[in-house]
């Protein structure tokens, strides 16, 4: 009897998996045009960038973000918070795929929300099944789960390119490898050469955009069909992602400094990337950095600690964090030309703004992590603009 009951409760599991496997296969179909968008940094404004182009060019397009702070962003362009009960999970993607097929769009743009190798198989080849795959770059970030060497990072995100499909990459150094993944699924890859964007039009945009997410984006756009002139006005009136690159002028108790929200871009070689972008607008001023740790990543730390103190060199080293990694103490004694203040995790805004004080016409950089006590840091900072 226990047999025959554990027989029928079998037969009713596999019966309602094969049910919904068909409802996704029916929703699928209803999404003729499929982008995922994956990579190690940008993900999110990529996402956004096709996105607006798309709307921009005359096609009903739905996007998802899952970056600093996960969003759905509607045919309209408007942003709508995921509000998540429980911790994010792949399986989001099946029922914002279902979601969205109700609303018979022309185009949807996902971003890959999976960092272990597997799971961006999965979301890719059996959830989104994507019409058009997104690589932004290749860079040496969740070593523990991707690997350690860039080769790979560049295997592992090559997870979610798709059999017979289309690819668009904006990486060079990896070109090669994932050209090879790419053929060996019968699919065409287009590399992206980001001097296809003038620096005039960079110029028109009120946050720091990366023009290899630029010039990405407009390749997709133009893969769906978009002419080139709509989608580059689409996406210079896209609201920016909220971990996007912004500049304020900020009233630091009577001293006027420039803040610039790095912390998005929490990896060394991006975090750099960004920094000499930012040269031509800091010119002669002063920089402080502001570095938010966590102790959980302290490979992470120590990285951006290195970048500090051997690259970016400021006049001033602002950090948040505790137990350190020892490098820190050791670059502390062997750079009396930089100013360094160490904060505990416990420091409030009102305690950096007094830090901030201090300086004069500086350009204040935050660099490290965004997440959780970042992001709302970004947000009380708001309260202090100019």
């Amino acid at each position: 009897m226990i047999e025959l009951t554990l027989s029928i409760l079998l037969l009713i599991l596999i019966g309602l998996g094969l049910l919904e496997a068909h409802s996704h296969r029916v929703a699928l179909a209803q999404l003729p045009i499929r982008i995922h968008v994956n990579g190690s940094r940008g993900k999110s404004s990529v996402t956004r960038l096709i996105a607006a182009g798309l709307r921009a060019g005359g096609l009903k397009t739905l996007a998802k973000t899952t970056g600093t702070s996960p969003r759905i962003i509607d045919e309209n362009g408007k942003d709508r918070v995921i509000h998540r009960l429980r911790s994010a999970s792949i399986g989001e993607q099946v029922r914002v795929v279902r979601n969205f097929s109700r609303k018979k769009p022309d185009a949807v743009v996902f971003e890959c929300m999976a960092v272990n190798p597997q799971y961006q198989w999965v979301v890719e080849q059996k959830m989104i099944k994507s019409t058009i795959s997104v690589l932004t770059n290749v860079r040496p970030d969740h070593v523990d789960e991707m690997g350690s060497t860039l080769r790979d990072n560049a295997l592992s995100l090559s997870n979610t390119i798709p059999f017979k499909g289309q690819l668009a990459s904006s990486e060079q150094n990896m070109g090669g490898i994932i050209a090879k993944v790419a053929e060996s699924r019968a699919t065409s890859y287009n590399q992206v050469d980001s001097e296809s964007v003038s620096q005039s039009y960079m110029d028109k945009f009120s946050y720091l955009e990366h023009r290899e997410n630029i010039a990405l984006a407009l390749e997709v756009c133009k893969m769906c069909g978009t002419d080139e002139k709509s989608a580059l006005e689409g996406m210079l009136n896209a609201p920016p992602d909220p971990g996007a690159t912004i500049i304020w002028k900020l009233d630091c108790q009577g001293n006027y400094n420039h803040f610039v929200n790095l912390m998005a871009a929490n990896d060394p070689s991006s975090t750099f990337n960004a920094f000499q972008q930012l040269q031509p607008r800091i010119g002669n001023s002063q920089i402080c950095i502001f570095l938010n740790t966590r102790e959980d990543r302290r490979y992470r730390t120590n990285q951006l600690i290195n970048l500090v103190f051997n690259k970016i060199k400021p006049n001033v080293l602002i950090v948040r964090g505790e137990n350190l990694p020892s490098q820190f103490y050791n670059y502390c004694k062997e750079n009396n030309n930089i100013i360094i203040h160490q904060l505990p995790n416990s420091v409030g805004i009102k305690e950096l703004m007094s830090a901030f004080s201090n300086l004069d016409e500086y350009y204040i950089l935050g660099i490290g992590n965004m997440v959780g006590w970042g992001e709302e840091f970004v947000q009380h900072l708001k309260e202090y603009r100019v």
